[in-house]
């Protein structure tokens, strides 16, 4: 009886049959995903329902407003189109992907303007827009059908073009002599506003959630390298000693079947020479990046905001709650909600140098010196959270620099000469 032979390299690298299963549930995957995500399918499930809720109280105004209408059809078609728009539109962002087609927000703009241009003609004579609009007031609403499928700025121009179109119309509607007292002004901004701001409100909360769910997913990522060795490569270098497992491997096989004859060619042979070098490349570096410098330049936001010295390569000899402790208050403290003090947040993170010691420990420690600098980050302006999470690394005291914070930390680790 002969066993199989695995369809997996050193490395995880998938091969023969194996590649062609994975190939084929990558398919599957690929086109489940093509349909909205769970977070903003639900976000679109409610701007469906606010839109329908806002359709149902202007309709009860159309209803009310029957007899006043002087072009009672033109309101009727605007309405019948405004529903059609909606209906329209909710099926197609059920059925279509992440991304509505730009044709059919072409189609959904043109409706919209049909609807305003239907309903202003509708009460045009009345002299009293503000009070007497009901489907081009309702017709912004219907912009929140896309607001997960289509760009934030394309939704912002159409609002912003609707709510001028309004206004415009209004001002050459108003006769002579109309005081401009709150009575009049107070209802013609009300429609304005009735149409505008739900997509801008509707941008706003999908851009918020998109870039707390992006936030939260790079945490997870960063999050991961607290339990990795003290030195360790990074995910982009493990794709690449991936890659570099699979053509040495088959090298490797070609020469033993006797695919590829002995003494190798000249090409071949630089080939395995490149092969070699690199590798011994990737073992150099594995020696000098620690889990905390895979976690920075892994980490959008903290690339771009912590600047890493370790020139020792400390950071590995923390334990594992050492580690959360020091991710967690970096994380924490160039993170802000507002997104203008978020980009003028900074820190620098130097560990070391160790310092002599007179008499040796009797817990076989060592004391490792942290130094955490800022720019932009004043001390009341800290929150709790990042004291206890620095707590975690060991005895700090805080101090003012300039306006900004400056912490020291004296993190005991094991000392790796009795490991």
């Amino acid at each position: 009886m002969t066993a199989g032979i695995p369809e997996e390299n050193t490395l995880g690298i998938v091969v023969g049959n194996a590649a062609r299963a994975v190939s084929k549930t990558a398919k599957r995957l690929g086109r489940a995903g093509a349909r909205p995500s769970l977070g903003s399918s639900f976000l679109a499930l409610g701007a469906d329902v606010l839109v329908v809720l806002r359709a149902v109280y202007g309709l009860s105004w159309f209803v009310a407003l029957w007899d006043r209408y002087p072009v009672p059809g033109a309101a009727a078609s605007a309405w019948g189109v405004l529903i059609l728009v909606i209906a329209g539109t909710a099926i197609a962002s059920r059925v279509g992907g992440d991304t509505m087609p730009t044709w059919t927000f072409a189609l959904v703009l043109t409706g919209i303007a049909a609807t305003v241009v239907l309903d202003v003609i509708a009460v045009w004579d009345l002299h009293d827009l503000g009070r007497t609009l009901t489907a081009a007031t309702a017709a912004g609403a219907a912009l929140l059908l896309v607001v997960t499928q289509r760009g934030a700025a394309e939704l912002l121009i159409a609002a912003g073009t609707l709510g001028l179109g309004l206004a415009v119309a209004i001002f050459i509607n108003t006769p002579p002599g109309t005081p401009f007292d709150a009575d009049h002004l107070a209802p013609q901004l009300a429609a304005i506003a009735f149409a505008v701001l739900p997509a801008v409100i509707g941008v706003t909360v999908v851009q918020g959630y998109r870039r707390m769910v992006q936030l939260e997913l790079d945490r997870v990522l960063v999050q991961s390298n607290v339990s990795a060795p003290r030195y360790a490569v990074g995910m982009l270098a493990s794709e690449e000693l991936a890659r570099l497992d699979l053509a040495a491997e088959r090298l490797l096989d070609s020469i033993a079947t006797k695919k590829t004859a002995l003494p190798l060619t000249p090409k071949t042979a630089s080939l395995a020479a490149s092969l070699a070098t690199e590798l011994r490349l990737h073992l150099i570096e594995g020696r000098r990046e620690t889990w905390l410098y895979h976690a920075v330049s892994e980490s959008e936001l903290l690339g771009r905001s912590v600047t890493l010295v370790d020139k020792s390569a400390l950071a590995g000899l923390l334990d594992a709650p050492q580690r959360d402790g020091l991710l967690s208050a970096a994380w924490m403290l160039v993170s802000d909600t507002r997104k203008k003090a978020a980009l003028n947040r900074s820190i620098t993170i130097q560990l070391g140098p160790l310092a002599p010691t007179g008499t040796p420990r009797t817990d076989h420690k060592i004391i490792v010196p942290i130094t955490i600098t800022s720019s932009g980050i004043r001390r009341n302006r800290v929150d709790p959270s990042i004291w206890a999470a620095l707590g975690r690394v060991g005895r700090y005291s805080d101090s003012t620099e300039g306006g900004s914070l400056r912490v020291d930390i004296e993190a005991a680790v094991d000392n790796p000469a009795d490991v």
